[in-house]
């Protein structure tokens, strides 16, 4: 992803995300990021989301992974809300925000063996899950989805641009 971000022109990096014309996204992600910071920083939000529901619980103190009155039926209005506290935070902060939260989050994974990671019910507080799936969920899913929101745009730049 960094690799995509880097190759990118500055001019680019701060550009208002076009998808194209053709392009009709059905999840609300699509409109809802307008720039590379939104996606950066839904990235960073949904770290600290793994971060404090696994320090938490850790800690003695039960905590739900999505924060109240969140559930993951109404989970859309916080990233919408993760999106509105961060119009003001530029695109270098956002970045060095995410950078500071992956290695958070890496630290995080590698403090945990294979059995705690991917064992089922290994701690009650995951459910009938495992925390391996929730680590999966916030870092490579989810930099898989963005580096498609980043390769649409970059798609349809191009085209536009021809």
């Amino acid at each position: 992803m960094w690799q995509m971000i880097d190759s990118m022109p500055e001019a680019e990096r701060n550009a208002t995300l076009d998808y194209g014309r053709d392009f009709h996204g059905k999840e609300a992600h699509w409109p809802r990021d307008k720039n590379l910071r939104d996606i950066l920083i839904h990235l960073y939000e949904w770290h600290q989301l793994l971060l404090h529901w696994v320090n938490a619980n850790q800690n003695g103190e039960a905590a739900p992974f999505l924060p109240p009155p969140y559930n993951w039926k109404t989970y859309a209005g916080m990233n919408v809300a993760f999106w509105e506290k961060h119009q003001s935070t530029s695109y270098n902060k956002a970045v060095a925000l995410l950078k500071e939260s992956h290695k958070a989050v890496m630290a995080l994974i590698e403090s945990f063996s294979d059995e705690a990671l991917f064992t089922k019910k290994h701690f009650l507080w995951t459910g009938a899950s495992t925390l391996g799936s929730y680590c999966v969920s916030v870092t490579s899913s989810h930099y898989d989805w963005a580096m498609k929101k980043i390769k649409q745009h970059l798609k349809a730049r191009r085209k536009a641009a021809s």
